[in-house]
């Protein structure tokens, strides 16, 4: 099982920036996939998942309007689109795949490596 996360970088507030989770080596259309984050000296936090289907779709209230998943089963891959980004959204972004359609890291079995967004102000 591979999730590779891309597309992280710097960019100012109110800007945007597009993640990409590329997958292998499991059905990934039968799996919840998930974007959690963590910023320094914080706890790894959920951000966002979508159902195996792309059907229903999730966010933690503090990127709710501002960042959209979602997933391309054709090409195994998930994406995060991030807009109206603020310096507090700075932090290392991860996917998951998930048995679990949750919130709660248990509810996610593999991860990536993770990529890192910097908003500036």
């Amino acid at each position: 099982v591979q999730l590779v996360e891309s597309g992280g970088g710097l960019v100012q507030a109110g800007g945007s920036l597009r993640l990409s989770c590329a997958t292998s080596g499991f059905a990934f259309d039968d799996y919840v996939i998930g974007w959690f984050r963590q910023a320094p000296g914080k706890e790894r936090e959920f951000v966002a998942a979508i159902t195996r289907g792309g059907g229903s779709t999730k966010y933690t209230d503090s990127v709710k309007g501002r960042f959209t998943i979602s997933r391309d089963n054709a090409k195994n891959t998930v994406y995060l689109q991030m807009n109206s980004l603020k310096p507090e959204d700075t932090a290392v972004y991860y996917c998951a795949q998930g048995h679990l359609y949750s919130d709660y890291e248990r509810g996610y079995d593999n991860w990536g490596q993770g990529t890192q967004v910097t908003v500036s102000s």
